[in-house]
């Protein structure tokens, strides 16, 4: 049974108990609301007895973190993988993405399968599109369903399928800026142009189910037609395909299984929030699961910061998991390092949005690394940041020696001129003269004037 139907008998797993313990909840608030719908366990049960380490997605949690790693056909070999893998895992990705376009595809993801301790996601459409010699008109249902099947059965936590976009959706794409950008959306609309034909996913939906209930493979709905512009966000193509993938959360939930739902990729700030709220209405509460979004395109190399902005008021507003964006966003296959720099940013926003939605326990790390700056406690700082080594590196710079590490200052303003050394006197001062904790002086505000207009 998946954990969806466990948790609607009433039975707590002990996937649910671990994801309880981390999550700092009681067991039973994470059953009602997977349950409900409104939180997932990525738990393959071939990658449990691998040594996954169950995690949960949904508003009741944490905001989460996916990164993409994965092979091209230009470049990208197992030990590459597995290095970007170490260091997403390292620097908090809470889910990974098998994205390979390849070769060796079933290899790669054996290897990553084996040593990820996090849910691992693929699209299966890729592996089954190489296999095809890259002509996706070729496809047959079955070559698909068998590839969902195969992946299902090597361990794989969750799957992006795009059922949702359908042939009546076309039309709407034809004025679009940048037409449409995801590339399984991209591959089944060819195939349905060359068909004439509806979308083949969609209609074996429900045989798909049946795979994914097999080895409780959660559903993660992909958004084949999200804009991948400022121009085209919030537009009629991309609510068409919402509505439909709302039809597929009742579905799936039918049928026993998990579901996710994917958003947007470019939506500008103003628009974030009804994204959200929309997603949520339509698809019943089902964890919203968004690339970014990029708020602006003007910064190529840069799109980890233009995502990560966005990123931070889609979990605000309540994206259950943001997927990471890398500074080659755009440009090229990302290395290790970009997928550190993604990472990065992306714990930054999914702790903001933590902290915006004032969740238990969020703010302690904030409050404890503030408590270690004011005392000048350098290596606390560096233990409780997000990245350590690089804190402790840019510290070093300019003062490297261990003198240095319990220094009432840092380079940048140095001994005479920073002010939590100067507040500290300033404190000292307040204390041998037993002044009052309060204000001073009691200053009397002048009366406001209003404006003329407004």
């Amino acid at each position: 049974m998946t954990q969806f139907l466990q948790a609607r008998s009433g039975v707590v797993t002990p996937e649910m108990e671990f994801v309880a313990q981390r999550e700092q909840l009681d067991a039973n608030v994470v059953r009602e609301a997977v349950a409900a719908g409104r939180m997932v366990i990525p738990a393959n049960t071939v990658h449990l007895q691998a040594g996954l380490e169950p995690m949960g997605i949904g508003v009741v949690a944490r905001c989460k973190i996916n990164a993409n790693i994965g092979n091209s056909a230009v470049t990208g070999e197992i030990d590459q993988e597995l290095e970007k893998l170490r260091e997403a895992v390292h620097h908090g990705a809470d889910t990974v993405m098998d994205l390979s376009t390849g070769k060796n595809i079933d290899g790669i993801r054996a290897a990553i399968i084996k040593a990820s301790p996090v849910p691992i996601g693929t699209v299966p459409i890729y592996q089954m599109l190489e296999e095809l010699g890259g002509e996706i008109e070729d496809m047959r249902p079955q070559h698909f369903l068998d590839m969902v099947e195969r992946q299902a059965a090597q361990g794989v936590d969750y799957m992006t399928i795009h059922c949702g976009l359908l042939l009546e959706h076309l039309h709407l794409t034809t004025n679009r800026v940048t037409g449409i950008v995801s590339r399984g959306g991209s591959l089944i609309a060819k195939w349905m142009m060359v068909h004439r034909k509806q979308n083949p996913l969609y209609e074996a939906f429900d045989d798909l189910c049946d795979i994914m209930l097999q080895h409780d493979v959660t559903w993660s709905l992909g958004d084949g037609l999200r804009p991948g512009s400022i121009a085209d966000a919030s537009d009629d193509a991309q609510f068409a395909e919402l509505k439909v993938l709302g039809e597929l959360v009742h579905r799936s939930r039918e049928k026993g299984t998990q579901v996710m739902v994917e958003g947007p990729g470019h939506v500008p700030m103003h628009q974030i929030e009804k994204n959200m709220k929309v997603q949520a209405d339509w698809c019943d509460g089902a964890p919203f699961y968004v690339l970014g979004p990029l708020v602006t395109d003007i910064a190529p190399g840069y799109d980890h910061i233009t995502s990560a902005i966005g990123a931070a008021m889609a979990g605000w507003h309540g994206a259950a998991m943001l997927c990471y964006v890398t500074p080659k966003e755009h440009l090229g296959l990302p290395n290790r390092e970009d997928v550190k720099q993604g990472v990065i940013a992306y714990k930054i926003a999914a702790h903001a949005a933590d902290l915006a939605r004032q969740r238990p326990g969020s703010q302690d790390r904030d409050d404890a690394l503030s408590r270690a700056r004011f005392a000048f406690d350098w290596n606390e700082q560096f233990r409780l940041s997000l990245d350590p080594e690089t804190a402790k590196a840019m510290h070093d710079e300019t003062l490297p020696q261990d003198v240095f590490k319990s220094a009432h200052f840092c380079s940048m303003c140095g001994p005479k001129y920073c002010s939590m050394k100067i507040t500290e006197e300033i404190r000292e001062m307040a204390a041998k003269d037993d002044l009052p904790a309060g204000p001073l002086v009691q200053i009397e505000s002048e009366p406001q004037t209003q404006p003329a207009s407004s």
